[in-house]
């Protein structure tokens, strides 16, 4: 692979220059927004898995900027590795203290997470329209599953988890639409994913300091393995 070969993949961009894509370069502003919003209310309360997020979190906003700017693959991994590494963190935070489960158990059931993309992704490439966004259909899936499972268990975080699937299938939607619309919308619809993501991936650091609140108060839920 060339990686500094460069890759025209949105509709804003029209050359190959650096600031091609100002629009969608700049709205990775809202990663690092987010980013700041969640560290401040997670810093000092014995959070460590949601303050991993809240930097993983502004390593996606700076991968974004920069596959936004140099569009090379070299910066596509910087764009997609932190969005990766953000989605197995949560889902392993999600499994220890939404599910309360070992240590060991929650690292299995993140690593499942792979073979079942790998299965399901498949099936959305099916779906026409849908294009490279299918990769990113098993996400808004298994945040609906977990929601649909840990209604009795913790509704308030199953509700936080819901509103969570819907704001990521609406970003999904902009995103996927972003080359079908530009004939009509010339700036494209990308910077809405970058908007929406912002606030999403926000959301769910909050749904998740949220739920560590409600297990450390008097008569939280049991076997949750704390803050840890």
């Amino acid at each position: 692979m060339n990686w500094t070969q460069s890759i025209d993949g949105y509709c804003e961009r029209l050359d190959p220059g650096f600031w091609a894509e100002p629009v969608n370069a700049l709205t990775n502003a809202a990663f690092l927004l987010a980013a700041f919003i969640m560290w401040r209310r997670v810093r000092g309360r014995g959070m460590p898995l949601a303050m991993g997020m809240v930097w993983v979190l502004t390593a996606i906003g700076i991968g974004s900027f920069l596959f936004h700017t140099f569009a090379q693959p070299w910066a596509g991994l910087a764009d997609t590795a932190p969005i990766l590494f953000f989605i197995l963190l949560y889902i392993y935070a999600a499994n220890r203290h939404f599910w309360g489960l070992g240590v060991w158990w929650a690292l299995a059931a993140t690593v499942a997470f792979l073979p079942f993309a790998a299965l399901t992704v498949p099936i959305f490439q099916m779906i026409p329209g849908i294009g490279s966004s299918a990769g990113y259909m098993p996400v808004p899936l298994l945040i609906a599953a977990y929601a649909v499972g840990l209604r009795h268990r913790a509704p308030a975080t199953a509700r936080g988890l819901a509103i969570g699937a819907g704001l990521l299938v609406l970003s999904l939607t902009f995103r996927t639409v972003d080359e079908p619309v530009c004939d009509t919308v010339p700036l494209g619809t990308h910077f809405l994913w970058h908007l929406l993501n912002g606030l999403l991936l926000g959301w769910m650091i909050e749904v998740y300091r949220r739920h560590l609140l409600h297990l450390r108060a008097p008569g939280g839920l049991a076997g949750s393995g704390g803050g840890r």
